[in-house]
């Protein structure tokens, strides 16, 4: 297997691995229980992607609940149709702390995290199963890159971009980069 370098992971898109499932990989600053901590604890989560308490065990629930104009300051400009908060219903698949956390997406598929130790580094892997269509996976392609964006701006220490301008970018780019 090729060796891919840090800087490549961490500015690539995601891809279509099948017809209707992305995967995204980034590289985080370890260690591994750091970045497991972000996966699992509410407080850590709301900061990159969205509220809930989770309890790592299957057949478990969990309420995720989304801020996203809370992400940044400034959040940057909103597209129409999103309101100021979101709720979804979520059931966990698997939790092998801290390596895997699987849970199903609202009826939008289901999302799994594999974290690898790399040295001082974790790899992670994102893969969101089970895609319904074409515009659920433009919004979840572009949310999903922009989450996991910040949530590597918050465990680097490093400035975050206004989340919403940063959505909006990656939403067009996947656009012209998925097939129709």
């Amino acid at each position: 297997m090729n060796q891919v370098s840090e800087t490549s992971i961490n500015d690539s898109y995601g891809t279509l691995i099948e017809p209707t499932t992305l995967k995204i990989q980034r590289m985080l600053p370890g260690p591994i229980e750091r970045v497991w901590a972000y996966l699992i604890d509410g407080d850590l989560r709301r900061k990159w992607l969205a509220s809930g308490d989770i309890t790592p065990t299957a057949g478990s629930t969990v309420e995720l609940v989304w801020r996203n104009d809370e992400l940044t300051d400034p959040p940057g400009n909103k597209p129409e149709g999103f309101g100021t908060e979101h709720r979804m219903e979520s059931k966990i698949l698997e939790a092998v702390p801290p390596r895997r956390l699987a849970f199903t997406f609202g009826v939008n598929g289901e999302v799994s995290f594999d974290l690898e130790a790399k040295g001082d580094k974790v790899l992670l892997t994102l893969i969101h199963r089970r895609l319904p269509d074409r515009a659920t996976m433009l919004k979840v392609s572009a949310g999903w890159h922009s989450h996991i964006g910040l949530m590597v701006a918050d465990i680097s220490g490093a400035k975050k971009e206004p989340f919403w301008d940063t959505w909006l970018r990656l939403k067009n780019d996947y656009d012209r980069l998925l097939p129709t």
